[in-house]
């Protein structure tokens, strides 16, 4: 077949079938111009599509980068489902809409949703609190608050969500603050940065001061201050309060939007310098976190109100003129109907303008979440050794005349610590008979022959010879683990002995240790796989924030004069995470100085419970006049707390009538179980033990356990 030329048909011939090998003609083969500019401006006119997959979001014409004109949105959707909303702005009419300047209309202000899925219903309410008041939306002209929940309700978490808040947004579209501060004590500001991590994860990065030299801290302090724009690198400094005291100066040459003041009740003198230096910060926005508000009395409360919101109290004799001198005269038990009712309608008065900056939720919200928790108060009988010397000493130091209305003067103080070591155990004493102090004249000669410090020898004390019997009995018929809490370190050696002549393993925990081993030691404890037994604790070390949730035995070997130092101790396994129900154990050597000082605590709790739970019918039951039988010791008794509550619920030492329906260990000891033998108690583990020298126990439980829930 004759071919085809190229001019004929207009293309040089191929097969159908295969490709040629190389271009038929010389002529290189060219693109269209036209076919490929349009190919192009098909690419160029296509609109910007945002690489994010299933954005919803407002899609401009403009370039990046450039601020589009028109309504201002939210940095969250309000409207999305479990939004936790802190502000919405008015309602417009349609008329006034128009009127209105796009570029300053106010937007909501919504709790990102990293955090407001985990936050429980207290805690979003607690937020929405704290939001308020740092805004002076409660109380017009004041920004602060006391975030006073008891422990375990996640206050951490509550005053996380509100710094990230007030970092991001505002009604006005920008953040409400660039910079926020966290002052703790030392122990916990390994603990709020780690929490900080935890609830959000890499979105910030804080700037926490645990260790450096003056001159590196003050480098880092120096360089947090001078943060400034829409984005600081660091916008959150956590220091612990001895590190602020001493560089208080680079800290009061700018300014920060808010200060959170962790376990606030540090700050109850107004004369420390702790207090003076942080007053004069230059921050508006004040939060104090404190489970224990109010301790000893009304006039340090009214330091923490005044140093968050000051003046809304008046100036301090105002306060002490107006408040405190008429509400302690009613609620002494001595007080006339006037002053009782006079006292009543001042504290009432106190309450609603406090109210305003302060809120509190009890414990009693965690029962949804966690296992019972039954706290024993449990009376133990002196060993005759121990009675004796308590005879002797009192004969001798003679003590009495220096107590004057329930205030205690500095020398009658170390008699008081000799008479506490005593009833812990005459170990604790034994050098000052041998040195025969006053009051231990010739005591020596009471202790058995051939007596030695080395050894622990339980069965000289009472309390010793019921924590023996309690260790032993957990740790044969249980797997729980028991924390051990006491006023002194010389009592924590004491159970070291005890515990190596046990074969118990145990860790100790005192202060001082290192914050980065303490929280490693924590951690170790509370994985079930460690063989750990027991966890020593000084109640003053512990005081902050441990989470010992391993444990859910704890025993209170001795009591604190003040009863948040207890408090704060024993809430360190019944809280969040916990699983097993707890059991709390507060030893007392019956009819001694140790029931007087427990006596003391309740009436501070009632102070405490009155001004903050606006609990009314907290029972009068100890005037300060009693408070001086301080130093005698009631051999005859079973408990000397259970004759002074003049119970109405037993007879002749048995209990005929049940506790009152609704009551549980948060409670007036005169509701709670009182047990003169073993039968009533829940406690299998007490029973075991109540031979070995118990004489009474208060036994109460923390709600009733839910059925269908283990």
């Amino acid at each position: 077949q004759k071919p085809v030329s190229e001019t004929e048909s207009g293309e040089c011939f191929r097969s159908p079938f295969r490709k040629p090998l190389a271009q038929l003609t010389n002529r290189p083969h060219c693109l269209d111009s036209s076919q490929h500019e349009a190919f192009i401006r098909s690419i160029l006119s296509k609109p910007f599509k945002v690489p994010i997959p299933n954005y919803k979001g407002p899609l401009g014409l403009r370039a990046l980068g450039i601020k589009r004109a028109g309504l201002r949105s939210p940095l969250h959707d309000p409207f999305e489902e479990g939004a936790l909303v802190l502000y919405e702005p008015p309602l417009l009419s349609a008329h006034d809409q128009l009127k209105i300047d796009k570029e300053k209309a106010p937007v909501h202000v919504v709790v990102d949703p990293v955090l407001s899925r985990i936050l429980r219903p207290h805690q979003r309410e607690g937020v929405k609190f704290l939001w308020d008041c740092v805004t002076s939306r409660r109380i017009p002209g004041s920004h602060g608050c006391i975030m006073a929940d008891e422990m375990g309700l996640g206050k951490t978490l509550q005053c996380i969500t509100l710094m990230w808040t007030l970092l991001r947004q505002s009604p006005d579209c920008k953040p409400e603050i660039e910079k926020a501060m966290v002052v703790s004590p030392s122990s916990l500001v390994r603990n709020w940065y780690n929490e900080v991590e935890k609830w959000l994860g890499g979105r910030i990065q804080p700037l926490a001061i645990d260790g450096g030299s003056k001159e590196e801290i003050d480098r880092k302090l120096v360089g947090f201050m001078n943060q400034r724009g829409l984005r600081v690198p660091s916008p959150i400094l956590i220091i612990s309060y001895e590190t602020f005291r001493l560089h208080a100066e680079a800290l009061q040459k700018g300014s920060v939007g808010l200060v959170i003041c962790d376990e606030g009740h540090r700050l109850k003198n107004s004369e420390n310098q702790t207090y003076q230096a942080l007053n004069s910060l230059n921050t508006p926005r004040r939060v104090l976190i404190s489970g224990t508000p109010i301790q000893n009395d009304l006039l340090e409360y009214f330091s923490l109100v005044h140093f968050v919101n000051s003046g809304i109290l008046g100036t301090a004799q105002e306060f002490k003129r107006h408040f405190e001198i008429p509400i302690l005269k009613g609620r002494d038990a001595d007080a006339s109907e006037a002053e009782r009712h006079k006292g009543e309608e001042r504290l009432k008065e106190l309450i609603s303008i406090v109210n305003r900056c302060l809120i509190r939720r009890t414990s009693d919200i965690l029962s949804k979440y966690l296992p019972v928790k039954i706290e024993q108060v449990v009376c133990c009988r002196l060993t005759p050794l121990q009675a004796e010397l308590y005879k002797n000493f009192l004969k001798q130091a003679k003590p009495v005349e220096e107590l004057k209305e329930g205030k205690i003067s500095v020398s009658s103080l170390s008699s008081i610590t000799s008479l506490k070591k005593l009833c812990n155990h005459p170990a604790l004493i034994h050098e000052k008979c041998v040195e025969e102090e006053e009051g231990f004249m010739g005591a020596l000669d009471l202790f058995p022959a051939g007596y030695s410090t080395k050894s622990v020898e339980p069965q000289l004390s009472g309390k010793m010879l019921v924590l023996d019997y309690i260790l032993a009995v957990t740790k044969s018929t249980s797997n729980d683990k028991v924390v051990l809490v006491s006023n002194y370190t010389q009592t924590l050696d004491l159970f070291e002995k005890l515990c190596r002549n046990r074969r118990y393993l145990y860790v100790r925990l005192d202060g001082t240790m290192s914050i980065k081993k303490r929280a490693k030691i924590v951690e170790r404890f509370n994985s079930p796989s460690s063989p750990e037994f027991i966890f020593m604790l000084s109640s003053k070390a512990g005081g902050c924030g441990l989470n010992l949730i391993g444990a859910n035995r704890l025993v209170m070997f001795d009591p604190d004069w003040n009863p948040a130092n207890d408090e704060q101790a024993m809430a360190r396994v019944w809280r969040d995470g916990q699983k097993k129900t707890c059991y709390i154990y507060r030893l007392l050597s019956t009819g001694t100085i140790e029931e007087k000082i427990f006596q003391r605590q309740t009436h501070k709790k009632a102070l405490s419970s009155c001004v903050v739970d606006e609990e009314q019918d907290v029972e009068r039951h100890f005037s300060l006049g009693e408070l001086k039988e301080l130093f005698t010791l009631n051999e005859a008794t079973t408990s000397d707390t259970h004759d002074k509550i003049k119970c109405r619920r037993c007879v002749n030492g048995h209990q005929v009538r049940p506790p009152p329906e609704g009551s549980d260990c948060t409670s007036d000891l005169s509701q709670w179980n009182h047990c003169a033998d073993k039968r009533g108690l829940q406690d299998s583990v007490l029973k075991a033990a109540w031979d070995a020298a118990v004489t009474f126990t208060f036994h109460h439980h923390s709600h009733e356990e839910q059925r269908g829930i283990p």
